[in-house]
């Protein structure tokens, strides 16, 4: 009996590329160096390497469903060269209150609801429960949570202000880091270290 693979779930902007606020170009995408080595590294470890990310500039007509995929494409690419590679990309194009339909709405996709996690675990044969989920914002921790994943909290794109927000997205009981890290490869070093 073949036995469900752990992950490790990367968001996106922020995490693996650097946060330009909507990347509505593809002239913006600049991938940070770090996340090279650490996706070669998920691959090594036999972990399935998925990005989760929310991309609501769809649902606010920002850009377009395909223009999401053929950043993911080249995302991919830019990762192959150096041989790295994603399993698989996922995204929310929804938002609950802007843009139109069929985009506004309440989801269960919209981090920091656990829907894209669970998608993938059933596509992916994913063992949720080892798994793990990196990113730079507390709602990607509490995603990584209510999946029941452990969460890794960067500090490039907005996690270094999220140290410090009042906003939504600011730190509650449910969405504390599992550990905080400067990047993508110090959270994928922990995490080979606590799988050890």
């Amino acid at each position: 009996m073949r036995q469900n693979s752990p992950a490790v779930f990367l968001d996106r902007d922020g995490t693996i590329n650097e946060e330009v606020g909507y990347l509505d170009h593809t002239d913006k995408l600049v991938l940070i160096p770090a996340a090279f080595e650490a996706v070669r590294l998920i691959n090594e470890s036999g972990m399935k390497a998925v990005v989760v990310t929310n991309q609501a500039g769809v649902a606010k007509g920002l850009f377009t469903e395909d223009f999401v995929r053929a950043t993911n494409d080249r995302i991919q690419s830019l990762l192959l060269k150096q041989g790295a590679r994603i399993d698989r990309f996922y995204y929310c194009p929804h938002h609950p209150t802007d843009g139109a339909d069929p985009y506004r709405k309440l989801c269960d996709c919209r981090k920091p609801e656990p829907g894209l996690l669970k998608q993938a675990a059933a596509d992916l044969d994913i063992d949720l429960g080892r798994s793990y989920m990196i990113g730079d914002r507390y709602r990607d921790i509490e995603t990584a949570h209510r999946a029941g994943a452990k969460g890794a909290l960067v500090m490039t794109g907005y996690g270094r202000d999220s140290m410090q927000s009042v906003g939504p997205d600011r730190a509650n009981d449910f969405n504390q880091p599992d550990f905080i890290a400067t990047d993508v490869l110090d959270a994928v070093r922990w995490i080979l270290k606590d799988r050890a």
